[in-house]
Order: C-alpha cells, then sequence, then structure tokens
C-alpha cells in the first residue's frame, strides 16, 4: 500500500522554514512526516540529517536562531551538547537533526512509517 505524499503547502509556515533551513545548512536526506491524526504529541516531524557532529550541530543550531527570529522558539531542546541526535521540540513540530549512524539506528521514518511524508528536494 503506498501513502499519499503530504502537501508542503498545507504544512504552517514554520514548518516549511524548519525544512528550509536545514537545506541551507547542507542537510541531507530533509524529510518532513505529517502526524495529525496519527500522533496526539505532535502533528509535524521535520528529520534532517548530517554527516558528522558538527555539522548536526550546526543544522540545529541554525534551525534554532533563524526561527528565532521570526519569534518561533523551542520550548525544549535534546541532544545539542552530543551532536549525534538533536531534537528541537517547538509543540506542534518537532525538528529532529540525526548524524547518520543514529539516524540508521532510530530509523523514525520507519517507525512512523503510516504518515503521509514530503521528502524536500536538495539542491
Amino acid at each position: 500500500m503506498t501513502l499519499p505524499a503530504a502537501n508542503p503547502e498545507e504544512f504552517p509556515d514554520e514548518v516549511r522554514r524548519a525544512a528550509e533551513l536545514a537545506l541551507e545548512r547542507r542537510a541531507h536526506d530533509v524529510v518532513v512526516l505529517d502526524l495529525r491524526g496519527i500522533s496526539s504529541a505532535t502533528d509535524y516531524f521535520v528529520i534532517a540529517g548530517g554527516t558528522s557532529d558538527v555539522q548536526v550541530k550546526a543544522i540545529a543550531d541554525y534551525v534554532v536562531d533563524e526561527l528565532k527570529k521570526d519569534h518561533v522558539r523551542p520550548e525544549h531542546l535534546e541532544g545539542v551538547q552530543g551532536g549525534r541526535w538533536v531534537l528541537l521540540d517547538y509543540v506542534d513540530f518537532v525538528v529532529h537533526v540525526f548524524h547518520p549512524q543514529a539516524r540508521d539506528f532510530y530509523q523514525l521514518e520507519r517507525l512512523w512509517g503510516d504518515a503521509p511524508r514530503w521528502d524536500a528536494p536538495s539542491e
């Protein structure tokens, strides 16, 4: 069974912006999962990959700093010091930035495989 793709035009501006910001820092495999109707915890996951601990941290820091300029602030941050998996919780959406091994291990896209998804185009 193939799930319908999520329509990025229906995403809140800050969700689209978070994905764009991750791409600006050369994140790879940026995916948005639409969890509305599937999870009561949040509406969207933005998942991005970095190639090193330094890049993972840089992507996460950039997303936080740039969204703050739009008056969008995270409720909670986790993993910023470690650089393997950074979680930015904005309540209505959560940004996950993964080191490749952590992303392979946790497999959020597979865990939430019933969610419509949008694969952000990379340059």
